[in-house]
């Protein structure tokens, strides 16, 4: 029997749209999407890069290049406005593989580089030491070091994917944007339950209540009861509600997590959890499970 290791996944931004900053939210934190997944012996998987990936940033060490890569599950602000400020691409030797959606009318490498340059940003992102690597995915299964990565298509404005990660027997999957069919839509795609079988984790969307998903029923998101469907369907062991409001403060962030538990009664689920920034989630990982 091979020894066990530690599989992490720590959430350093899990604000949705814009990030937001006050004492109401200071226990879930207000940066957007960033989330690192990390194990021995492996280059570290950062999904998304929004504005959360500052303060990933500020934990690798600099006495050495980085090396990492990033799963970007679109192009929205919110999930790539980290991009420049990460200062480890700072240094020469850095690398960064990113892995991010085709687009509708350019590449993936043209849209990045379109906001990361004058007027929008002092520089072009050509003019960071690090090296960026673009990858465009739609319907595709890859290798990121010892993990195989599924990405597949999620409703959403624009192009959007989800990720699945399998790694030394754990199975982590990011949905962090995902359009709910109709506000008493429980039915999930056969496609969205595939990509979420049986996982140890799932991160997905809940920005709404149902009396705000009313209000924005076409703005690509869902509710966290909807997020309950999704894990319970696909035999999801634990799930983390994401994408919070920015105008939700930690009290409504804790409401809509008690309402979210209440509606798993009778499913398989074992656990549910409000994401917040500096949370770890750690797994036991054993290639031979």
């Amino acid at each position: 029997m091979g020894a066990s290791s530690v599989l992490n996944v720590t959430f350093y931004g899990v604000r949705g749209s814009t990030p937001c900053s006050s004492d109401a939210n200071r226990r879930y934190g207000g940066n957007t999407s960033c989330v690192v997944i990390e194990s021995p012996e492996q280059d570290p998987i950062v999904l998304d890069l929004g504005t959360g990936l500052r303060f990933f940033g500020m934990t690798v060490p600099c006495d050495q290049p980085f090396r990492g890569t990033a799963l970007v599950s679109h192009l929205h602000w919110d999930h790539v406005q980290g991009v420049p400020f990460f200062t480890p691409m700072l240094c020469e030797g850095a690398q960064l593989n990113v892995y991010g959606p085709r687009q509708e009318d350019c590449t993936l490498t043209e849209a990045v580089k379109a906001f990361i340059q004058p007027p929008y940003f002092p520089v072009g992102i050509e003019e960071l030491a690090g090296e960026f690597n673009f990858f465009e995915v739609e319907n595709d299964v890859f290798q990121v070091g010892d993990a195989t990565v599924t990405a597949a298509p999620i409703p959403h404005r624009g192009p959007t994917v989800g990720y699945r990660i399998e790694s030394q027997g754990v199975v982590i999957v990011y949905i962090s944007d995902h359009q709910q069919p109709g506000p008493e839509a429980t039915e999930v795609s056969a496609e969205v339950r595939a990509l979420c079988a049986d996982a140890d984790l799932l991160i997905h969307d809940a920005q709404y209540d149902p009396e705000e998903y009313l209000l924005r029923s076409d703005w690509g998101h869902c509710t966290s009861d909807y997020a309950v469907e999704v894990a319970g369907q696909s035999g999801v062991k634990r799930l983390a509600l994401f994408h919070h409001d920015p105008s939700h403060d930690d009290d409504r962030v804790d409401e809509l997590l008690m309402q979210a538990r209440q509606h798993k009664a009778g499913s398989a689920l074992q656990e549910i959890l409000a994401a917040s920034e500096g949370l770890t989630l750690s797994f036991e990982a054993d290639p031979l499970r």
